[in-house]
């Protein structure tokens, strides 16, 4: 066999392998995307619009300034299980969150994951004389991970209308033995609670989160690269610019024990131009609407409308297209187990996928806050 042959489908294999992470280098706008697909299956169902109304252990990643609202003064924790691309994908939550200080202050602690298992590393499968060798397979991950530790209180000492909280985190992405990042960031937020009308912001990634990348090609992986006219990339610093989410949320209690609860958010991007309904070079909006019927607070009916984008159709004519998402919970004493169907990569590919969620209140007396 021909030298040059294999090294035409380790260029193939390996660029297979590392596809993800190239992305990610031509386009930094999208930097650390895993953290913007969300958890809990009620917030998906709902469109991701749950800023100002987000009081549960969910609260940690979507606005730590409810995370003190939480009706529960003991342990809660949660965790949530999502597949993308028909399984190829893993998106994987646990957390978990307590009150303190005299129920007036509340900490937590998540862990989020979102990986490709069982990638077959091919880059040895020839051998020295051509011959091909499937013993020298061996797999490997891609895996994005981020640990949240959060905090939130009442901003006023005398009132539980004005919450505060933020989170710190800690990112560790990796692509097998060929590259790997450690990042850290910070994100805050704010709530305010009427009878009726809820009010939330949340500030992500507010001093900018840095991810350093380093690599760790071998020799003979280099000189493929070089042989196939590949640049060899280099140890680099990626960072994650911030954006904000603006809510509103009303709640209304309706006749023989049904409520509605409607909430509208808005997230602004600053990381330059993106598909949204209102976009410039500076800036990006987008915004999205959820929606929850309850019959007392036991059984959850969710929709939502998300990811507003402007496409073209085989004739080059614009229009208008947003992804729907629905879902279904239900609350058995300290147990709540929420469902959604949702697009929730946003790939604008009808790839809808099935998102399960668990929350679990160790046994204690509520405490009445909020409304």
């Amino acid at each position: 066999m021909h030298r040059y042959a294999p090294l035409q489908m380790k260029k193939i294999l390996l660029l297979l392998a590392l596809v993800s992470f190239l992305s990610q280098l031509e386009a930094q706008r999208f930097s650390n995307e895993f953290l913007s697909i969300g958890v809990g299956a009620r917030a998906q169902a709902m469109g991701k619009s749950v800023v100002a109304s987000a009081s549960d252990v969910t609260a940690s990643y979507w606005n730590a300034a409810g995370l003190v609202r939480n009706t529960h003064d003991n342990w809660q924790f949660g965790a949530m299980h999502a597949e993308l691309f028909a399984g190829v994908a893993k998106y994987d939550y646990l957390s978990a969150t307590k009150k303190i200080s005299d129920n007036r202050r509340a900490i937590s602690l998540s862990l989020i994951r979102f990986g490709i298992d069982d990638i077959p590393n091919t880059l040895n499968l020839f051998e020295d004389d051509g011959s091909i060798n499937f013993d020298n397979v061996v797999p490997f991950s891609a895996a994005d991970y981020a640990l949240l530790a959060g905090y939130s209180q009442y901003l006023l000492k005398d009132s539980d209308k004005w919450t505060v909280g933020g989170n710190m985190k800690i990112i560790y992405r990796n692509i097998g033995p060929f590259a790997n990042a450690f990042g850290f960031g910070l994100d805050g937020g704010i709530q305010y609670w009427g009878k009726k009308w809820r009010f939330g912001l949340s500030a992500l990634d507010v001093t900018g989160t840095f991810n350093a990348w380093s690599f760790n090609f071998t020799d003979e992986e280099q000189e493929v690269l070089q042989l196939t006219d590949n640049e060899l990339p280099e140890n680099s610093i990626e960072v994650t610019r911030p954006r904000a989410v603006l809510g509103i949320a009303h709640y209304n209690e309706l006749a023989k024990g049904f409520g509605l609860a409607i909430e509208a958010n808005v997230e602004a991007t600053f990381d330059g131009r993106r598909n949204t309904l209102f976009k410039n070079d500076q800036f990006s909006i987008a915004p999205r609407i959820g929606a929850e019927l309850d019959y007392k607070k036991f059984a959850f009916l969710r929709i939502g409308l998300t990811n507003l984008q402007q496409d073209t159709d085989i004739g080059l004519d614009p229009f208008w297209t947003i992804d729907p998402s629905i879902g279904v919970g239900v609350k058995i004493k300290d147990f709540t187990l929420d469902y959604a169907f949702t697009d929730i990569g946003e790939q604008r590919n009808n790839t809808f996928s099935h998102v399960i969620s668990l929350m679990y209140n160790l046994p204690a007396k509520p405490v009445k806050t909020g409304f």
